[in-house]
């Protein structure tokens, strides 16, 4: 079993991969490995919903690791992506990042659990928090709790690992999402996943 952790930080070692590793730690505690892929600090092209993936299964754009971040979620058993607040939001180019990652691929994602994990200064979190998990949402992925929002406080590394309530409610995130993929992963034998529909897709304009 294994948790695809990515870091939507442009900073590789800060503060959101601080988190991430409290995560990971936990997780590998609970018999869970883990795997952390840093989106980079370079330029990520956004999303140009021009239907390329819908044929190859694959972003059209190639110069960036949203392709192999396709590739390693349909492999990993769960998923949690990282980022640190900016104005409160997540990091524009993990934002970037992720709509071409979910867009029309997002089915291969189905009934994995997932989750987000933010960083800040002070305030912006639950924001970020937010827009993060609408991801998950439409994708139909079970997203874990914990026992308050996943969010840590600091500006480095060191601070972070001082934010005591913020680093215990990353790793009961990770006991809550280590239990619920190894229940899935019991109960494949007995309890089918649930139908998924065609997309019946529906705009509000009428002729």
């Amino acid at each position: 079993m294994n948790v695809l952790l990515i870091n939507g930080s442009p900073h590789q070692y800060g503060c959101t991969h601080t988190a991430l590793q409290e995560v990971a730690r936990q997780l590998e505690i609970e018999g869970v490995s883990c795997n952390e892929l840093h989106i980079g600090s370079g330029p990520i092209h956004p999303c140009t919903a021009c239907g390329g993936c819908a044929k190859t299964g694959l972003c059209v754009f190639t110069e960036d690791l949203v392709n192999k971040a396709v590739e390693l979620t349909q492999k990993a058993d769960g998923l949690i992506v990282g980022s640190p607040v900016h104005y409160a939001a997540p990091n524009g180019s993990l934002c970037a990042f992720m709509d071409r990652m979910f867009f029309i691929k997002n089915k291969k994602f189905a009934f994995k659990p997932a989750a987000a994990v933010v960083s800040c200064r002070r305030g912006g979190a639950s924001a970020a928090f937010d827009r993060l998990n609408k991801y998950f949402m439409i994708s139909s992925m079970p997203i874990v709790s914990s026992q308050y929002w996943n969010s840590v406080h600091g500006t480095t590394p060191s601070e972070v690992k001082q934010d005591l309530e913020g680093m215990q409610t990353l790793r009961t995130l990770a006991r809550n999402m280590a239990w619920l993929i190894k229940s899935i992963a019991a109960a494949r034998t007995t309890v089918p996943l649930p139908m998924q529909e065609k997309l019946t897709a529906t705009n509000f304009i009428q002729n």
